[in-house]
């Protein structure tokens, strides 16, 4: 079984939102602390702890650094490096590193090969994108807010965490970004920040514009996903084995949340090209009229039915001798549940006789699937026809958007479709 690791960026992603998504699938931050000390960097130390985010549970993950009397602080909203859109406010030492002094530090670090090789990666990354913001060589970037104490740990703790869940390949998600503008070491910024932009440009990564006003993905969370990324799309099924939540802090009006997935697929399942066009099985369909029965009754006996694993029931308006109003009720069951469903009927309902008939149905492939929308994660039901893929959201996740966003039926309907078939 391979095994995957998800980010599902659907409220941005940053640093410290990715430490704390990894850290709560398990690991320990005594470990964390410890290995991150190995680098020799000091005036700092690490918050671990528990928050919520539109009642959702998340790990919070924080830098706090340490301020010195003889030293020179500044404080602004954006960092590049440590921010991610989620309001948090850090007091930076005035720090001036370039990447030969940051892949110094990573070298003393006490850890796998892979951990630093990957904290190398995403340090490149954000170097890349900074000289061509700057149109500066890249051995002459200065990283003034990169370079941060804070930043370095979250890079840093990120690949160190990655590197310790051993996972197969790591797939991301399109990242959601706010709009507007935010203050930074350079002044005022549109969203995203040019870093941003540079990184999600070279790395052909998907950016999806949302309406919330503030930067939702910092350089340094798009050099993660960069720097993580397969370029691979979910398979079709898998099993979610763990999942972890990092908070931000910033209230937007969807959870601001990074959620980390382990997932792991059957290969052979997971490979649409491996179904058949269509299945034929065989159902047996019972049907009985009612024209003495009440409302209540009928409804219960639907429920009663879908909870015995009837494959589908429904009523329909009938009028029978005597021109009485009355309903016929269909159920569709497998063969071997038409008695248990016949009991229902009977010890529920008016009947005194009910028809069955088998029948051959022809059955689409389908599978379920979550994906990602401007306000939270949806489940879609996915259904194949040949090469076609048909995207059905689920009624309860349309649902539950509508009343919590108060938003029509219709609208969160086609916008979850099409982020589907954004998604192909």
């Amino acid at each position: 079984m391979e095994r995957i690791l998800y980010l599902e960026c659907y409220s941005g992603i940053s640093g410290d939102m990715t430490v704390g998504a990894l850290m709560d699938l398990g690991l320990d931050p005594q470990w964390l602390e410890e290995t991150l000390a190995t680098m020799g960097v000091d005036g700092y130390h690490l918050h671990f702890g528990r928050t919520k985010k539109c009642g959702i549970d998340a790990f919070d993950f924080d830098v706090h650094l340490e301020q010195a009397a003889h030293e020179h602080h500044h404080e602004h909203e954006h960092d590049h490096g440590h921010d991610h859109g989620d309001g948090h406010h850090h007091h930076h030492h005035h720090d001036h590193r370039n990447l030969h002094d940051i892949l110094h530090l990573i070298d003393h670090l006490e850890a796998s090969e892979g951990a630093k090789e990957l904290a190398r990666t995403m340090f490149w990354i954000v170097a890349e994108a900074e000289s061509k913001a700057h149109g500066l060589p890249i051995e002459e970037v200065h990283f003034h807010e990169v370079g941060a104490v804070d930043s370095i740990v979250d890079i840093v703790g990120t690949a160190l965490c990655v590197d310790a869940l051993r996972v197969d390949k790591v797939i991301v998600s399109p990242l959601r970004e706010g709009r507007g503008y935010v203050k930074c070491q350079h002044g005022i910024m549109p969203v995203p920040v040019p870093a941003t932009a540079n990184i999600v440009s070279a790395h052909n990564l998907q950016l999806v514009l949302t309406d919330n006003e503030g930067e939702m993905v910092t350089p340094t969370g798009a050099a993660i996903a960069a720097a993580l990324h397969c370029g691979e799309e979910l398979p079709a099924k898998y099993r979610v084995e763990q999942i972890g939540i990092g908070a931000g802090t910033k209230e937007f009006k969807n959870a601001n949340i990074l959620r980390a997935m382990i997932l792991t697929a059957d290969e052979e399942n997971m490979d649409s090209s491996k179904f058949e066009d269509e299945e034929v099985d065989t159902v047996a369909k019972l049907e009985t009229n009612l024209d003495d029965c009440t409302g209540e009754a009928l409804g219960f006996t639907m429920d009663l039915l879908f909870e015995a694993g009837a494959l589908d029931v429904w009523y329909t308006p009938i009028v029978m001798k005597k021109s009485r109003p009355a309903y016929m009720l269909q159920v569709l069951c497998r063969q071997d549940q038409v008695e248990s469903m016949e009991e229902i009927i009977f010890c529920h309902t008016t009947t005194i006789g009910i028809r069955k008939s088998v029948m051959e149905r022809t059955v689409l492939p389908r599978w379920n699937v979550t994906v990602d929308t401007p306000w939270g994660p949806a489940s879609v039901k996915v259904c194949l026809r040949g090469d076609r893929e048909t995207y059905y959201p689920e009624f309860a996740s349309v649902s539950e958007i509508c009343r919590r966003e108060g938003l029509p039926f219709g609208d969160v309907y086609r916008w979850i479709a099409e982020c589907c078939e954004g998604e192909q």
